[in-house]
């Protein structure tokens, strides 16, 4: 039984052109033709074929497949086990690329992909990256602090500017509204706790009312976080801490 050329390259997944090219070198003549003279294709071109796809899909030249398909001392048994020994090569070469891949990934885990002047420039004197590993040792199996390293992954220099834009923001209202006196159980309180909450989620994690409530008590439990709110406004911690838990029974 013999293959037209383009029946042999819709089974390959080659051009004709290629099967063309192939005859034209030498390198796969076919056995046959047609009384019309076209090529005709018989099992054993197929198998010569296959070995010489192999070869070329572990990205040796066409004149290095022909001496190793015409190899006079190899037998297909003895292609088969090249074969074998090229593919076990190339599973070690391409798990050693993934490996070096998924490193270069952890070393952004959290997405500060920026230049120590960018850096600066967004956080000032504040290192984004000083609590990397105590983050991970105390989140790292959560799927809240994969999916904020997912996210971050991607953000750019823009994007931390205008999220450090958005907290400021947050921040003031919530002096001014300490400035007025409202207690941590106002509607303008409890409004800008869920505020918080909703920054969170939409720039890193799926925050719910259950984990913000967690989040509120770390903020006067860790003095590095009652120092950064209570450098807003002193008694925001604890005045933050308060109106979460309120807004959290609210949507209860």
């Amino acid at each position: 039984m013999s293959h037209s050329v383009g029946q042999v390259a819709a089974f390959a997944h080659v051009t004709v052109r290629t099967l063309h090219h192939y005859d034209e070198i030498g390198l796969l003549s076919p056995s046959g033709r047609s009384h019309a003279g076209h090529r005709r294709y018989d099992d054993a071109d197929l198998d010569r074929l296959q070995r010489i796809l192999f070869y070329r899909e572990l990205g040796f030249p066409l004149d290095q497949v022909a001496v190793l398909i015409d190899d006079p001392d190899a037998d297909p048994q003895e292609h088969l086990r090249r074969q074998h020994e090229l593919l076990t090569t190339r599973i070690a070469e391409l798990q050693r690329m993934a490996e070096a891949v998924e490193h270069a990934m952890e070393a952004k885990k959290m997405g500060i992909n920026l230049t120590p002047e960018e850096k600066f420039e967004v956080f000032g004197d504040h290192d984004p990256d000083q609590y990397d590993e105590e983050v991970e040792q105390r989140w790292g199996d959560t799927d809240a602090y994969r999916e904020s390293a997912r996210r971050t992954a991607r953000y750019t220099k823009e994007d931390w500017l205008r999220m450090k834009e958005e907290s400021a923001d947050w921040g003031a209202r919530y002096q001014a509204l300490m400035e007025a006196g409202e207690p941590a159980t106002s509607e303008r309180a409890m409004d800008l706790a869920e505020e918080h909450r909703t920054q969170i989620v939409r720039w890193y994690y799926d925050c719910t009312y259950e984990i913000h409530r967690c989040l509120a008590d770390m903020y006067v439990a860790d003095e590095r976080f009652t120092a950064y709110y209570d450098a807003i406004r002193p008694g925001l911690a604890q005045h933050l801490r308060d109106a979460i838990h309120a807004n959290a029974a609210r949507h209860a």
